[in-house]
């Protein structure tokens, strides 16, 4: 199979979550370590990937932008079938796993409504100016510092109120979250959050054991879970972006076959095979950011775009996921 690498940095939680979904499908892969804040020429230089957020994952001479696409693209391209872990494992009474259900469970609901009230409970004014500054940009305005710690205690009780639909969730006294035989990929995802914002001191008061008893140990049991599996894999190696940005340029790529081009799916959007297009966040617009990555569109299905981009390393190719992405005629985009 071809080699993995992942992008991120130890801090960044959604780092975190791609790390537990490597050890859940037991895939061999090595580390490319960024900074916290751009540049980044690690991705944008050598790769030529002008992507902001972090982490990124190439397989091969694939490049996945997204953690719902990176999930996604490892469960298909290191299936079970041939020794891998699965994050979408059957159900512990029979039937197959809910996988369409449980991927929008995690892009709307873990990812993204109880992640970004996580964001709110952050102790900002801890972080040095220019991490504020580079977080601002990303925002596309600046951080106000002074009403993210006045609403503090209201993104408390607003994760409260999502703590108590895991508690709700597992009430039955199930092991994990969609009854499955293992953890899933909603597991990971929920897990990763809520570890994520219990390192926060201003979180404390929303772990109490006597409010939410079988989450907190649903919570303790997917840590000690991973940190098993952790013990028996080898630990990532650490490679430089040089190094991984030539390996990777002169590595193999999948087939434009197996992405395909959807004609339907192009009209609609107003994109042909070929057309050099400029692929976004949807949100971006709003925000008045700009990090969009432009390349020549090579494949599109109802999942992904892919996009063929150059860096100084040479020619790969950029995938990004459908949904919460935008593409754009270059011409129009102008």
């Amino acid at each position: 199979m071809a080699d993995v690498v992942l992008y991120g940095y130890d801090a960044s939680p959604f780092t975190m979550k791609i790390d537990h979904v490597l050890l859940l499908k037991s895939i061999r892969h090595e580390k490319v370590i960024v900074a916290n804040m751009i540049p980044r020429p690690e991705i944008t230089d050598l790769l030529g990937v002008t992507y902001r957020r972090i982490p990124i994952l190439a397989i091969g001479n694939d490049i996945y932008c997204d953690t719902s696409l990176i999930t996604s693209a490892l469960e298909r391209r290191f299936p079970a079938s041939q020794g891998y872990g699965t994050i979408f494992p059957n159900r512990k009474n029979g039937g197959g796993a809910d996988t369409g259900f449980i991927n929008a469970f995690v892009k709307h609901w873990a990812d993204t409504a109880v992640f970004f009230t996580g964001v709110r409970v952050v102790n900002w004014e801890r972080f040095p100016p220019e991490f504020v500054k580079d977080r601002s940009t990303l925002l596309g305005g600046p951080i106000n510092l002074e009403a993210l710690a006045a609403g503090r205690g209201k993104a408390l009780s607003t994760l409260s109120t999502h703590l108590s639909l895991v508690e709700e969730q597992l009430s039955d006294g199930r092991e994990w979250l969609f009854d499955t035989e293992l953890p899933s990929l909603a597991d990971v995802s929920v897990h990763f959050v809520f570890a994520w914002i219990k390192r926060n001191p201003a979180a404390e008061s929303l772990f109490d054991v006597s409010t939410f008893p079988k989450s907190l140990k649903w919570l303790a049991r997917m840590a000690a879970y991973l940190e098993e599996l952790r013990q028996k894999q080898p630990v990532a190696l650490i490679i430089t972006g040089e190094d991984a940005a030539a390996r990777i340029a002169a590595a193999p790529f999948e087939p434009y076959t197996v992405v395909g081009f959807d004609a339907r799916e192009g009209e609609r959007l107003g994109l042909k095979l070929g057309d050099e297009v400029s692929i976004d966040r949807e949100d971006a617009a709003n925000m008045q950011v700009n990090f969009a990555t432009v390349g020549k569109l090579v494949a599109l299905n109802r999942e992904e775009f892919v996009v063929e981009r150059t860096g100084s390393a040479g020619l790969v190719r950029c995938h990004f996921p459908r949904i919460g992405f935008a593409a754009s005629l270059v011409s129009q985009s102008k």
